[in-house]
């Protein structure tokens, strides 16, 4: 695997995390009651401070003078490599519930095989993130079942978004030339590998939820090479506007 192809993979992971914690940090303020206000900013505050130091690995990889502040705020679009699914609008509670309960099950299984890779610092950031996202999973489950086990306005709110988010979900699993020659090199994970899993997860969750599981069919793609959705471009305006205004300010 050359550096180049590192860095690549690894920038990939930070923008998920960057991209999903400046969503979630959207609810700040906003959460339908204090303790949920609370937890989604914590959650917010992980998926950052993962990506702090992911950026700044990256950064390293690059060595092209560039810090994590600018990888994470002074890149066009184009660059951004997150999948299309973080970067979705939060929609009411239940879609953000939706949208963190499919990723964070993801997300858990992923770090869990990363936290084998043969690269000292992908397998102790791996590690070190796990019990972290496994929070986020247990606070989502939770959510997802009391939604779909509770009132007909809950039950109906949370199918809407399972079912909308559903096509979103495939490029989780999707495997392309970068993380092909990580997985190769012993560096990466075989995202294929974890789709039968993730399918056992959530079946067993919205079973319970009195949920109904979409089939698969078509899914989107795109994100994990650059070419984004149209709230990709109302996200960076957002998230940029502090370093444009004022060079070099820091987190």
């Amino acid at each position: 695997m050359t550096n180049d192809q590192l860095f690549e993979y690894t920038v990939r992971l930070a923008d998920n995390a960057l991209i999903l914690g400046q969503r979630l940090s959207e609810w700040c303020g906003h959460g339908p009651v204090l303790e949920e206000d609370i937890a989604l900013t914590n959650t917010a505050l992980d998926q950052l401070g993962q990506a702090t130091n992911l950026f700044k690995f990256a950064a390293e990889l690059e060595g092209k003078g560039r810090d994590e502040d600018q990888l994470a705020f002074l890149r066009d679009v184009t660059e951004y490599k997150n999948i299309l699914l973080v970067e979705l609008p939060n929609g009411d509670y239940a879609n953000t519930i939706a949208r963190q309960f499919f990723y964070s099950t993801y997300y858990y299984l992923f770090l869990r095989e990363l936290s084998k890779s043969k690269h000292e610092f992908l397998s102790a950031f791996a590690e070190k993130s796990l019990k972290e996202v496994k929070y986020h999973w247990q606070h989502s489950s939770d959510w997802v079942k009391r939604m779909g086990d509770g009132t007909e306005e809950s039950h109906t709110r949370i199918q809407k978004a399972i079912n909308f988010l559903w096509e979103y979900t495939g490029e989780m699993f999707m495997m392309d030339a970068i993380d092909q020659a990580a997985l190769e090199a012993g560096y990466g994970v075989d995202n294929t590998a974890l789709k039968n899993e993730w399918n056992n997860i959530i079946s067993a969750i919205l079973n319970e939820a009195t949920l109904e599981m979409p089939a698969d069919g078509w899914f989107h793609k795109g994100g994990k090479i650059g070419r984004h959705s149209e709230h990709m471009g109302f996200i960076l305006a957002e998230m940029q506007f502090l370093q444009k205004t004022y060079p070099g300010a820091k987190w």
